[in-house]
């Protein structure tokens, strides 16, 4: 009944979420100072051919009228037609979405790794020199640009040492394909020397992408134990005589969990976003490359179409916390 709540209390705002996505993606690519109907018809287009395509793709009608036609053809999966590749932005997306969700999956679990632990230890020994020098590097990690530590890390173990690729997703042949997961369609093949061009491969771009989540989840974390050792329950049971190993298990760590939990749609908001400039640093052949690659070309409907693709996997991936979060603590969730 409560996953039932959620996802009913989810839909009623999914609606009028998307909706506000395609109004302000929508006057966005109407604003920009550049004719749509002019790249369409290309550089050499006369006067009559650009205002033929600008007829034949309903630009030349009021713009209340352009947005109803537009929501129409996107409630039907039509995102339209991308100016550099010629195919439907809907399959160009499709295509590519396996590669971003991979990096981020791998990104999600090495910040996982690294944060949550640091976090528990931050918050067990606070005002420690531990937590002071763990709250700078975390600090640190959010601070830096994206783009500079992927060149710094390129340079380091790809150029200097030569210990992994410098960019790309795998060298040589792809696996054949099961689930689009290159690692995982490698395992299933049962092929090492595949297994380990991919994981080489997404080592650098995953770590670059993982680090300023990881920080998140440090501060989250720290806060959500320094709640949990501050609340009555965990003050009764300490009272109580029971070992401090048996209280922080059984009661600090869950507590700190949840509310690192309630954070994870932050979170993957942020690897989203950072995977547009990893995947274009390491020539990772993700939606993000293939957002910056349309902005650079000004192919715009392929840039609306990734908008509203990212948007509706955001508003998704808040569900899914949301159903996690009740697992973990039915009371927060009713």
């Amino acid at each position: 009944m409560v996953w039932l709540n959620i996802i009913l209390n989810r839909l009623v705002w999914l609606v009028p979420t998307l909706l506000g996505l395609l109004v302000i993606v929508f006057l966005l690519s109407r604003v920009v100072p550049i004719d749509p109907a002019r790249l369409v018809a290309g550089e050499n287009a006369s006067p009559s051919q650009i205002e033929a395509v600008r007829q034949q793709l309903g630009f030349d009608r009021p713009l209340p009228v352009q947005f109803v036609r537009y929501v129409g053809d996107v409630a039907r999966g039509d995102f339209g037609t991308s100016l550099f590749t010629q195919q439907p932005i809907l399959d160009d997306l499709s295509a590519r979405l396996p590669a971003t969700l991979e990096l981020t999956l791998v990104a999600v679990l090495i910040a996982t790794g690294l944060g949550i632990p640091l976090g528990v230890l931050c918050g067990l020994h606070r005002n420690s020199w531990l937590d002071h020098g763990l709250r700078i590097v975390t600090v640190s990690g959010l601070a830096v640009a994206s783009f500079w530590l992927a060149m710094q890390l390129q340079f380091l173990f790809s150029m200097k040492l030569g210990w992994l690729p410098l960019s790309g997703r795998i060298e040589g042949f792809p696996p054949e394909e099961v689930t689009g997961l290159v690692i995982l369609d490698a395992l299933i093949d049962g092929d090492p020397e595949i297994i380990r061009s991919a994981v080489s491969h997404i080592v650098l771009p995953a770590i670059t992408l993982a680090l300023p989540a990881a920080a998140t989840m440090v501060r989250f974390t720290r806060n959500g134990v320094l709640g949990a050792i501050d609340s009555p329950s965990v003050a009764y049971q300490t009272a109580m005589g029971y070992p401090r190993r048996q209280v922080v298990w059984k009661y600090v760590l869950r507590m700190a969990i949840t509310a690192t939990v309630t954070q994870l749609g932050l979170i993957f908001g942020i690897l989203l976003a950072g995977a547009v400039v990893v995947e274009t640093v390491f020539d990772w052949p993700g939606i993000g490359a293939y957002a910056v690659r349309s902005i650079l070309q000004s192919d715009y409907n392929a840039v609306m179409g990734f908008t509203l693709w990212t948007g509706a996997i955001f508003v998704l991936v808040n569900l899914l916390v949301d159903l996690l979060q009740a697992t973990i603590d039915p009371r927060g969730a009713r």
